[in-house]
């Protein structure tokens, strides 16, 4: 492997585009598919991420992060684990949050309405 490359990832989506990876090579790497606990879709295109967990990110007023939340707020945005720069994915920040439960938060972007839920 070339250093400082990540490693990929055999991967297939389902009818339903819950992402699923190759039970072998997750056996390999030590990756228990159970610990995929969010799923985010975006309203436009359908686009599909999951992630072992999620954080809601809080900017300062030069856009540079400034906190973690463990609650989304307007002007958050969320950024799905891993934790460091290859990340799965991040939103720009919150503009408002149409409907809010425990399992699951539609909300609107800078520029994209998202559905995530708690799997």
């Amino acid at each position: 492997m070339i250093g400082g490359a990540q490693p990929k990832l055999v991967v297939a989506f389902d009818e339903e585009g819950n992402m699923h990876l190759n039970p072998l090579q997750a056996e390999l790497m030590g990756i228990d598919k159970n610990q995929l606990n969010w799923k985010l879709v975006r309203e436009r295109d359908g686009l599909t991420k999951q992630s072992k967990d999620i954080k809601w990110v809080e900017w300062n007023e030069d856009n540079f992060f400034k906190a973690d939340h463990p609650q989304p707020k307007v002007g958050y945005s969320l950024i799905m684990s891993p934790f460091n720069q290859y990340f799965t994915w991040q939103t720009t920040m919150i503009t408002e949050i149409v409907e809010q439960r425990e399992d699951y938060i539609k909300f609107k972007t800078q520029n994209s309405n998202y559905e995530l839920f708690k799997l």
